[in-house]
């Protein structure tokens, strides 16, 4: 199997969460949103191990992006979030990447640079082939990386945040759960 594009979203879709959650993200009229992480490049490896493509599945994240950095702006997005999609019975994790800098440290113990979108958000996740997203407003796959380390089954370090024993915790964790995962070590 080659991923495509659209094989990679055909993939996704498969898990009915996803599908919900797409239809209904532009009820929540923000700014650059996308779905992103493991609701999405999980169901590829779900695929290849023959499970239910939400298995594992334990958060969607919904990344946003809007210039009104105080907490009262995001969690009056995050409580409407919770009432959009309360009758999924999942967890819909949803963050302004123009605040991440301002909790970050405090949250991680580290400096976290400040965003000027999305997907600088989506940049920032420490296993590159994960760098992945669908942009609600146009249906378009975000993936800085591409597809291949996904298909197959290629953990790397990203280099735009390198933090080699965060990562290697990372994945890690996906190799616990898909064995076959091959993780390159970081130099």
């Amino acid at each position: 199997m080659t991923l495509t594009v659209n094989t990679f979203l055909e993939l996704a879709m498969v898990n009915p969460i996803n599908v919900e959650i797409t239809a209904r993200l532009p009820a929540l009229d923000v700014p650059q949103c996308m779905l992103t992480a493991g609701c999405l490049f999980q169901a590829v490896w779900n695929h290849q191990a023959q499970r239910p493509a939400d298995a594992g599945v334990k958060d969607y994240d919904v990344f946003y992006f809007d210039d009104d950095l105080s907490y009262e702006a995001e969690d009056a997005v995050i409580r409407r979030a919770e009432a959009l999609f309360q009758d999924l019975g999942v967890n819909v994790e949803v963050k302004n990447q123009a605040r991440v800098h301002l909790w970050y440290g405090q949250r991680f113990g580290r400096p976290y640079p400040q965003l000027h979108s999305a997907r600088q958000g989506v940049d920032r996740y420490l296993v590159a082939g994960t760098c992945i997203a669908l942009d609600i407003a146009t249906g378009e796959v975000y993936a800085p990386y591409g597809l291949a380390d996904v298909e197959q089954g290629v953990l790397r370090m990203n280099p735009v945040h390198a933090e080699p024993e965060l990562f290697l915790r990372k994945a890690g964790s996906y190799q616990a759960r898909w064995p076959w995962l091959r993780i390159v070590e970081p130099d």
